[in-house]
């Protein structure tokens, strides 16, 4: 019998052909991004190109999927495709274990015929680089705008990123977009629920300026959504 055999029954064997014959870039394995990865090789994407710098912290297991204690000081991505492998052995997986930007960045684009980006980062600069490289190069994309800070997950909201509003991370991405000339044409996933400003603290870290509160089941409900958005286009193409 096959793994995927409740897959075939909803999308039929056209739409698992087109799945396995996918390949998709996911950037950021995250609260967001490793739900997004995983929803992604569940429904049977064939081929995956998964990025991620950061280890597993202990401070991650309030809501992220590799965040075990039999896992912290482990990387992210080398957890991820291990889970992956153990999904689907047939397959075919990168993992590049480091905080892509500049170069780099164009270097993983321009490694492979992506039928699909993802981008979960969520540092500013690298996040609004991927997005304009991805766009130069016409490829699809989906972006992860911010969970932090939101309880609600009726209000999450699939839209284009010029539609987008009341999201802080939204606003800056867009701000830097216009400076790009890129004005609409990527996808986000975002809530434009109200956040309590006495919920975010500032404190320093390798990647990050601030940090917001978070609740166990948003940054997945997010990754839920970005898998389905690349799921449904994937089918569609």
């Amino acid at each position: 019998m096959k793994w995927y055999k409740r897959t075939e029954l909803l999308v039929g064997s056209t739409g698992i052909e087109k799945l396995q014959n996918a390949h998709v870039l996911v950037v950021g394995l995250g609260g967001v991004g490793a739900y997004a990865a995983e929803t992604i090789c569940r429904a049977g994407v064939g081929r995956m190109t998964i990025v991620d710098g950061d280890s597993v912290e202990m401070t991650n297991r309030n809501r992220q999927l590799p965040a075990l204690v039999s896992n912290e000081g482990k990387p992210k991505a080398e957890v991820m495709g291990a889970r992956f492998r153990d999904i689907n052995p047939e397959i075919e997986l990168e993992i590049i274990n480091e905080y892509l930007k500049d170069e780099r960045m164009e270097e993983v684009l321009d490694a492979y015929p992506y039928d699909y980006v993802v981008d979960c980062i969520d540092t500013l600069s690298p996040k609004v680089y991927l997005l304009q490289q991805a766009k130069e190069r016409q490829l699809p994309v989906v972006s992860s705008m911010g969970a932090g800070g939101k309880l609600d997950p009726t209000q999450i909201r699939v839209a284009d990123i010029s539609k987008s509003y009341n999201c802080a991370l939204a606003k800056m991405i867009r701000k830097r977009l216009r400076k790009l000339n890129i004005n609409k044409g990527i996808k986000v996933v975002f809530s434009p629920e109200d956040v309590d400003k006495s919920k975010l603290i500032i404190e320093e870290s390798q990647n990050k300026k601030s940090t917001v509160g978070t609740i166990s089941y948003m940054p997945p409900a997010f990754g839920c959504f970005i898998g389905s958005i690349v799921i449904r286009d994937l089918l569609e193409k």
